[in-house]
């Protein structure tokens, strides 16, 4: 049985709006594979989240849904089982908080700053984003589910500014590095970054190959980061 008819055959059995039934029956049924019971959970926790973030605003919009599309690669074949999941989160009587903890004991390693939840976390500001501002419901929202997965403030604020959400885009900040830091320090600092954000390393965490856009996304906003002090360098 392929990742896809796993996820496929969850959502089949799932019945009516039994969504926290169905998280349980992912612990349950890969308690001997915590590798893909990460993969599985992963992609239900993004479908299911970014539900729930989107009936938090009461507005799903185009621009949320192309966002979706755009870090979450759906097989055509499986759209309409991708959709019953999210209309089935957004019918869900459980609120996002009981659901976000859930998610955070499937997918995470049981640590503050655990990085396969930062890129759930990443994946939602990204839709949430979309339309050009994050309301204010989202935002509570978003950092709630943080909270929730046990992200560091200080870590989240620099998740808010790689997303030019906080700090005008602070290259600094997106790099998590204190400002007026030697270069050769930023440049070492920026190297194991890129490194803990290849793809690779994604795959070797848990994240579902259909989502690899996340570390393409984030890498972006990490060399532009990057470039910008170097030139400042430069120009100093």
């Amino acid at each position: 049985m392929t990742f896809w008819d796993r996820i496929t055959d969850f959502i089949t059995r799932a019945p009516g709006n039994a969504l926290s039934a169905m998280v349980e029956a992912i612990r349950t049924v890969f308690e001997g594979d915590p590798q893909l019971r990460r993969r599985v959970a992963f992609s239900v926790a993004i479908i299911a989240l970014s539900a729930k973030m989107a009936k938090a605003d009461g507005i799903v919009t185009q621009d949320e849904v192309q966002a979706f599309h755009e870090i979450f690669s759906v097989p055509r074949n499986e759209q309409a089982n991708v959709a019953r999941l999210y209309s089935l989160a957004q019918q869900d009587v459980a609120g996002f908080e009981a659901y976000a903890h859930q998610m955070a004991n499937l997918c995470g390693y049981g640590g503050p700053n655990c990085m396969v939840l930062e890129d759930i976390l990443d994946a939602l500001f990204h839709i949430a984003k979309a339309d050009g501002v994050i309301h204010e419901r989202e935002a509570a929202f978003l950092q709630r589910v943080a909270e929730i997965f046990e992200i560091g403030e200080d870590h989240f604020e620099q998740i808010l500014s790689r997303h030019a959400i906080k700090g005008d885009g602070n290259p600094y900040l997106v790099l998590g590095i204190e400002q007026g830091a030697p270069f050769n320090e930023i440049k070492r600092h920026y190297r194991k970054l890129v490194a803990e954000n290849h793809p690779d390393r994604l795959i070797a965490r848990g994240v579902p190959e259909e989502f690899l856009a996340i570390a393409n996304t984030r890498l972006a906003a990490i060399n532009a980061a990057y470039e910008s002090i170097e030139k400042a360098q430069v120009r100093a």
